[in-house]
């Protein structure tokens, strides 16, 4: 069985979140503290949901099930993270020094996958 490159980029978009929600569920209170740290309050309420966001949007992109709708949901999460990060470390660029870089690379990446 043979992959094409764009389904393999769609799922590799996909398992990317896993590690995220496995960092953000053994870290939850520092989670939760981020969240609210930026605005986004009750950061315990914001947390679960982005958890769940991740999970659906992984899941999706990962099984090729609704890859657009997982695709606008994974970009969603991804801006959300983005301006979060913005609101903690100011206008910085690069992700070594806490900006976006990465997040606009991988929604970029997701696009291409399911375009």
């Amino acid at each position: 069985m043979s992959l094409d490159p764009q389904s393999g980029l769609r799922i590799l978009c996909g398992l990317w979140f896993l590690p995220h929600i496995l960092l953000k569920i053994k870290n939850a209170n520092l989670a939760q503290e981020t969240f609210a740290k930026v605005g986004l309050k009750p950061g315990r309420l914001f947390l679960w949901a982005t958890i769940l966001m991740e999970a659906v949007a992984g899941a999706g992109l990962m099984l090729n099930f609704q890859p657009r709708l997982a695709a606008a949901l994974a970009i969603f999460v991804l801006m959300g993270a983005s301006y979060a990060v913005l609101r903690l470390n100011g206008l910085n660029w690069r992700w070594n020094k806490g900006g976006p870089e990465f997040m606009l690379f991988w929604s970029f990446a997701i696009i291409a996958s399911v375009a």
